[in-house]
């Protein structure tokens, strides 16, 4: 089976030897995106709701240099720095995933660079 390697300027690149996406078949699998302004390089200001904005539209950024959407999301992973922070993501989530939203699973970690959440996707291509 073929792997491809999707990368996008239009998402902030790997700081460490991963790739942004791997498209294999007709799945795509993204690499945790935290909330990078892929324009400036630097966390966006502000709190959870912000940062977890930044994440979903760098999601997609990688999603449709894969050929793929948010509408073909079919599982997500949620890592938040602190699950107090939960019902504030799930707000700005369900704003991206209004209807028939993935599967979805949501852990508390040590977040990286001052990020507030990370969320990976698994979506369909085609």
């Amino acid at each position: 089976m073929k792997r491809e390697v999707i990368a996008t300027k239009k998402a902030p690149g790997a700081v460490g030897p991963y790739s942004q996406a791997i498209r294999v078949g007709d799945l795509v699998f993204t690499a945790g995106q935290l909330a990078f302004d892929p324009a400036t390089g630097k966390l966006v200001e502000g709190g959870i709701k912000e940062h977890t904005r930044q994440v979903l539209r760098n999601i997609a950024a990688v999603l449709e240099a894969a050929g793929s959407s948010l509408d073909k999301v079919v599982k997500t992973t949620v890592f938040l720095e602190d699950m107090g922070d939960f019902r504030a993501m799930n707000e700005v989530y369900g704003e991206f995933f209004a209807s028939e939203p993935p599967a979805r699973s949501t852990v508390e970690v040590g977040l990286a660079l001052g990020a507030l959440v990370e969320i990976d996707a698994i979506a369909a291509v085609g």
